[in-house]
């Protein structure tokens, strides 16, 4: 094994055993990583002659309107209901990706406009969609000043502002963001998750605000482990606001609301941890009119009630033509989609009948295409589905059925959908049987990276540290393509890109090879290999270390 050094930042390059050189995160932080035979252990040293802050506590006490007992909720505008937010609050904002965002309530606020009200720290799994909707309609407009946050997807604006120092951006895990805004609805202030352990989470290294000229004057807050039954586990804080913004089908005039499908994402867990919840709803009815086992969220968490007058949007509308099933398999046309095929199918040979399966976008999501004729899986997806189909046809597109890629999809009988909390309790718990996601770079000891290139790359990890959190309850299988487009290969002897997780992988599947992982001796063995493809090219387009299998398998 080898060492090797990484520095993270917006210009940070990795350093790699072949002898690249690495440009530091200014001269004053040096992060060394040395191996053993098992797993790589990082060490931070900042240097003496400049000192970064960590993330200083963002929340303080922000004056607002006292929620009223008794009388009606319900307002007659959305520009009433927000016209008591203070600047400087913390805004809880409902929704995954444009589905189930309060778009009538961001659009008052936008009215408002950042002289009336700016400084707001906004709490969302992202920010919406650039020039489109969502919180981005706010970070455009000067009106936001922090965002906490897990993925900032291809909104290049924010990225713009981030980098530039005119916005922080505090990012966490998707399933932590969820969990510690349930704990401040429940009264917990603060609780220990495997997710993130020894990674950039745990050590407080990723970069959350910048300087105007590119310096990071920020960085995340390291957080606090304890060993639990052998395993380390982190210990986050609740995460409260001020008020939350959320939208629902239906509300009777108590406050009693119903959800649809996958709008359930955050709205339920928001609402109970801010001081002021205001609802915008598409339809209001009367107190009496809702049945009470529909009820997905009690009035006494609602404060306020506005009719929605922004139509719904659809982030990414992805169909299906009445010929192609999810039984089909993709024509194998061009060599690259012959590629993903031969990965994919592989890949769903990892998923037995029965199994509860998640798949990361791309070509995890072509596994299912390659299942025999009658074998049924369960697929779960992090925004709160049990129980997904294939995409929809044209006139099936329900903008409250989406999946974790912010695209359209279907639910198939005895399907189920749910809040986030409920969504990343199954996959922490290790209910979920297999979960397949892609790489950046795998390592021979099973780290997984795949949500950020420093200078080039900076998306957010989304849900993939909580998918990784527990390889003893689910199995972590990466189906990518085996080498970068710059030819470079992505099974390595020492992951140089930030991690997702450490040790989580067992299987790796390419479109040269399938490996196997020790993940506790830190080794790969090479156990089937492509046809048309000899060991010594795996060797040659492979940076780690790999044994040969006695009985090599050629792959289907």
């Amino acid at each position: 094994m080898r060492n090797l050094a990484s520095v993270v930042g917006r210009r940070a390059v990795a350093l790699s055993s072949r002898g690249s050189c690495a440009r530091q995160l200014q001269s004053s932080l040096r992060i060394e990583a040395t191996t053993s035979t098992s797993q790589p252990t990082i060490t931070i040293n900042y240097a003496q002659s400049r000192v970064f802050s960590h993330t200083r506590p963002w929340r303080r006490e922000i004056p607002v309107s006292e929620p009223k007992r008794g009388g009606s909720k319900v307002w007659a505008s959305a520009d009433e209901a927000v016209a008591d937010i203070k600047s400087g609050s913390v805004l809880l904002s409902a929704g995954f990706g444009l589905c189930g965002v309060a778009s009538t309530l961001i659009a008052a606020i936008r009215r408002r406009g950042p002289e009336s009200l700016h400084s707001l720290t906004a709490v969302s799994n992202n920010a919406g969609s650039e020039g489109r909707g969502g919180l981005a309609l706010l970070t455009e407009n000067g009106q936001i000043d922090r965002m906490i946050m897990s993925y900032l997807g291809a909104n290049k604006k924010l990225e713009k502002q981030y980098l530039t120092g005119q916005i922080a951006v505090e990012l966490c895990p998707q399933g932590t963001i969820a969990e510690r805004i349930r704990a401040a609805g429940s009264g917990i202030p603060a609780f220990f998750t495997p997710t993130g352990g020894n990674t950039l989470i745990q050590s407080g290294s990723l970069p959350t605000r910048y300087s105007p000229d590119g310096t990071v004057v920020e960085f995340s807050a390291p957080r606090e482990t304890r060993i639990f039954n052998g395993k380390a586990y982190l210990m986050e804080t609740a995460l409260p606001g001020d008020v939350a913004i959320l939208r629902a089908w239906k509300v009777d005039k108590a406050g009693n609301c119903v959800f649809r499908h996958t709008t359930k994402t955050f709205a339920p867990l928001m609402a109970k941890a801010a001081k002021l919840a205001i609802v915008e709803a598409e339809n209001i009815v009367e107190v009496g009119e809702l049945d009470p086992s529909e009820v997905n969220l009690p009035g006494i968490y609602i404060d306020r009630i506005v009719p929605a007058t922004e139509r719904p949007q659809v982030e990414i509308v992805k169909t299906r033509s009445p010929q192609k099933f999810s039984s089909s398999a993709p024509k194998e046309e061009a060599p690259a989609q012959a590629k993903r095929n031969r990965i994919a199918r592989r890949a769903a040979k990892e998923l037995k009948p029965g199994f509860y399966v998640n798949l990361g976008v791309g070509i995890p999501t072509l596994a299912p295409s390659f299942l025999p004729p009658g074998q049924e899986v369960w697929i779960q997806s992090e925004n709160g589905i049990l129980g997904m189909g294939d995409y929809p046809l044209p006139e099936e597109v329900d903008p409250d059925i989406i999946n974790a890629g912010k695209e359209t999809t279907t639910l198939v009988p005895g399907a189920s959908t749910f809040d986030s909390s409920e969504s990343f309790s199954m996959i922490r718990g290790g209910h979920v049987d297999v979960s397949i996601l892609g790489a950046l770079q795998v390592s021979a000891g099973g780290d997984l990276a795949n949500y950020m290139i420093p200078g080039k790359v900076f998306k957010g990890m989304g849900g993939a540290m909580d998918l990784v959190s527990n390889p003893e309850g689910t199995k972590i299988v990466v189906a990518t393509e085996h080498t970068a487009k710059d030819g470079t290969s992505k099974i390595v002897a020492v992951c140089g890109l930030p991690v997702t997780g450490r040790g989580v992988v067992s299987t790796v599947i390419t479109d040269l090879a399938v490996f196997q992982v020790d993940r506790k001796k830190g080794t790969l063995t090479l156990t089937e290999i492509a046809p048309g493809v000899d060991v010594e090219e795996v060797r040659r387009k492979t940076d780690a270390d790999f044994a040969v299998a006695e009985e090599l398998i050629v792959m289907e």
